[in-house]
């Protein structure tokens, strides 16, 4: 067995090598004994359109049905609906099979028990059961129901969206499950739709399914023009991640979205606190700050946004990858449609567009994400000496956030160094007031990593 499949937030790995039909099985099975564990019984299992999918879910369930578990079969449904048969099912716990915005061949899991998704510990307790085959084997099997769920949790999307006037909406559903659904959400909240890829296809023949990356988002920026829609809105493979195009086709950063989300929720909630994590735009933190709310910073990852959430009780997180959480009218998880219905419900009531409602925001600059390839036993190690250096000679030149890496902070702008969690690598990122601040805050870095590594590693 491959144990870097097991990763902080999922498993994940390459469909019939890293989970071939004997691993799949044994996952059901140390899933299903720590349900058993917790004195729990019944839990609800979804799959996206890939290929693996189906046989997947059969080898998952043969494993978990062992240990007397109960499975409702939810079926071909996006990862939010998975989440939201947490909340509207009585159940125990739940499983996607899903591999979100990887390529065709990969697929994986996101696991809960409880409403509580699964990270770090917890998955790596699953994978110990399996290497110490410590399952809890049953003398009586567990059944199999399948559910058909999209009425109820259409119905509950939608029912606290207010849309005051009827907006142009774009949807590149990238072929994945959501276009099973969207378009009649959308229309049902009040939207005029053009609808790009609905057909579920897991070889997703049009482009790659991930809408941080904007070359495949090509044909809803066409779209968007085309048609003068008011809004094109994308999904990544389990539509728990999102992605925008304005009114002139340009591609805006889900910091940004966070902060039009967080500037409404904290108008109604004065002196809300508001998660961003720590890759975000210094100029979300000082907006949410500057209309009256309390920012937070923390780690990447939606696992670790949803425990803080509930930690802070915030009505509203978000990362710069697309993963937006409300818990103000909705129930806390990640779920690109329902941030996008909020969304939209803002332009409509604001009656402006969205560049508009951003024109106000400071210029700044950026990079996007610089990954430097390190071992697993390396990057970590890296990280701490990158911390104690800055550290060691500080001197008040910046202020320093540990949450998640180290986020080195001065007036002009930023920079942030950590450790991937889902890859053998740094992730990197700088924002400054000027092109020069850039310039000088990478080359500060670079050269602390060099001498730190023995190589150079951003040029």
């Amino acid at each position: 067995m491959n144990n870097s499949i097991f990763r902080e937030y999922d498993i994940r790995g390459i469909a019939g090598k890293d989970l071939n039909h004997e691993v799949v099985e044994m996952i059901g099975l140390s899933f299903g004994s720590m349900i058993i564990e917790n004195g729990l019984k019944k839990i609800s299992i979804g799959r996206d359109c890939r290929k693996s999918s189906d046989w997947i879910f059969d080898s998952l369930s043969k494993g978990i049905i062992r240990t007397g578990v109960d499975i409702i079969d939810l079926g071909l449904v996006t990862t939010p609906v998975l989440y939201f048969s947490l909340y509207g099912l009585d159940v125990d716990g739940g499983i996607m099979i899903t591999a979100s915005h990887n390529p065709p061949n990969y697929n994986g899991f996101k696991a809960a028990i409880g409403k509580d998704v699964l990270s770090s510990k917890q998955i790596q307790d699953l994978k110990d059961k399996i290497i110490g085959r410590s399952f809890r084997i049953s003398e009586t099997k567990g059944q199999i129901v399948k559910f058909d769920i999209y009425e109820l949790y259409m119905a509950d999307i939608v029912k606290n969206i207010k849309i005051s006037r009827k907006l142009r909406v774009g949807v590149d559903c990238a072929n994945t499950p959501v276009g099973l659904f969207a378009k009649d959400v959308l229309t049902s909240a009040g939207c005029e739709v053009f609808e790009l890829f609905p057909e579920p296809d897991g070889n997703f023949p049009n482009h790659h399914p991930d809408p941080s990356v904007e070359d495949n988002l090509r044909d809803l920026i066409n779209l968007v023009k085309e048609e003068k829609l008011d809004i094109g809105i994308a999904f990544d493979g389990d539509a728990d991640r999102l992605g925008v195009i304005n009114e002139k086709g340009v591609l805006i950063y889900s910091d940004m979205i966070l902060l039009l989300l967080a500037r409404s929720v904290v108008k109604e909630n004065p002196g809300a606190k508001i998660i961003g994590e720590v890759k975000c735009s210094k100029n979300l933190f000082d907006d949410i700050r500057r209309n009256g709310g309390i920012p937070i910073m923390w780690k990447t990852g939606h696992s670790n946004i949803k425990r803080k959430i509930k930690e802070e009780k915030a009505p509203l997180a978000g990362e710069l990858s697309g993963h937006i959480f409300f818990s103000d009218r909705h129930h806390g998880y990640d779920d690109a449609l329902y941030a996008a219905l909020r969304l939209i419900e803002i332009i409509s009531n604001q009656k402006d567009s969205i560049s508009n409602m951003l024109k106000d925001i400071p210029k700044m600059y950026s990079t996007p994400e610089i990954r430097i390839d390190f071992a697993e036993n390396e990057k970590f190690v890296i990280v701490d000496k990158l911390i104690q250096s800055i550290k060691d000679e500080n001197l008040g030149l910046y202020n320093l956030v540990t949450v998640d890496g180290i986020r080195l902070e001065n007036s002009s702008g930023w920079a942030l160094v950590r450790a991937s969690n889902t890859q053998p690598a740094l992730t990197i990122r700088f924002e400054a007031e000027s092109e020069e601040k850039l310039k000088d805050m990478k080359n500060y870095i670079s050269k602390k990593l060099t001498s730190i590594t023995g190589v150079i590693c951003i040029s």
